[in-house]
């Protein structure tokens, strides 16, 4: 099987000595386990994590070498003799540790959710991470709004009844987020953040923000963080820019601020069961079209490096997705 080998720690973007290399021959993965089951990758989507990963500056390290990838679909090839919940032909999506930049990727039953038959396989593979991450959280103020996470934030803000300020940069970024009914966009090319929130909040008799999505971190956390209500909630997704801020412990103090943590990976180990119903009501609301898994960018797996260049670059709107050949009927409406 085609599988995308990290051999040693590096930026995957370098056409200079890249530390992921495709290999055209790689074993296949046996069942390991009577509830095992092998699932044909059809998609599997970039995250900025597995970016991170690969550099082995992720908080999870892999021994070398290792085959990066987080979130997929596909369909079920063999299931274990213990398997209750899915057959062979059945779609699914999942996310794992490590490994879904391959052909075919062997998962416990548990890990696994179902994919309704008139899902596309592409979308449904962009959603675990991204959406699962913001429907598990109330939004507001959404930094980095264009993102994958970004973008299935602002989507459940507006389901939820939430009024969604969102930032982000750039007039095609901003074109797209307010086609999807923000209410308030700040581009950061040519906008100041505070004073933008600011004056949209006057203008809705509002005082502040109530919640801070931060997947962003750096300056512009701590810049948001002005317009903070007292006893707003601070919900940490990650750190795209690179930089982790320091949230004073005074300040959280007086302004009675709660500052949450939310890692989608440690779900699967302490609530399964929130993590399962969460990707059913998302599947729920993707067949009636109330969300949408935003493609920007799609490569093939010997794309990779191109592809995590458009994640580096900030170039995705959305998800970036590798797609494998031969998709069939289940190839994305793009």
């Amino acid at each position: 099987m085609e599988a995308l080998l990290c051999k040693r720690l590096g930026d995957p973007t370098s056409s200079f000595e890249s530390p992921i290399e495709l290999s055209g021959n790689h074993p296949i993965p046996e069942l390991d386990s009577p509830t095992a089951v092998r699932v044909k990758v059809k998609a599997t989507s970039l995250n900025y994590g597995t970016y991170l990963q690969i550099q082995g500056k992720y908080q999870e390290k892999h021994p070398l070498p290792f085959i990066p990838g987080s979130d997929y679909a596909g369909i079920v090839d063999a299931v274990g003799p213990s398997v209750s919940k899915f057959k062979v032909g059945d779609y699914v999506c999942a996310f794992a540790p490590v490994g879904s930049y391959a052909t075919f990727i062997v998962q416990d039953q548990s890990q696994l959710f179902e994919v309704p038959k008139g899902c596309d396989l592409v979308a449904a593979a962009g959603l675990p991470i991204a959406f699962v991450t913001s429907h598990l959280t109330l939004v507001l103020l959404v930094l980095g709004a264009a993102g994958g996470v970004g973008l299935a934030a602002v989507q459940i803000g507006k389901i939820c009844g939430a009024v969604v300020i969102a930032v982000a940069r750039g007039a095609e970024k901003v074109q797209l987020l307010k086609s999807l009914g923000v209410d308030h966009v700040v581009d950061l090319m040519n906008q100041n953040v505070t004073a933008s929130v600011k004056e949209f909040l006057k203008s809705r008799n509002l005082k502040g923000v109530d919640v801070l999505y931060d997947p962003v971190g750096g300056n512009l956390a701590k810049e948001t963080m002005k317009l903070l209500n007292w006893g707003a909630q601070i919900l940490v997704i990650g750190f795209a820019s690179g930089e982790i801020p320091i949230i004073p412990t005074n300040i959280i103090l007086v302004k009675n601020w709660t500052v949450h943590g939310f890692y989608w990976g440690s779900y699967i180990i302490h609530q399964p069961a929130m993590l399962e119903d969460s990707v059913r009501e998302l599947f729920s609301w993707m067949e009636k079209g109330l969300i949408t898994v935003h493609v920007s960018h799609t490569y093939s797996l010997s794309e990779a490096n191109l592809a995590f260049s458009a994640i580096k670059d900030r170039k995705a709107m959305g998800k970036v997705m590798i797609v494998f050949d031969d998709m069939g009927n289940a190839s994305s409406k793009l």
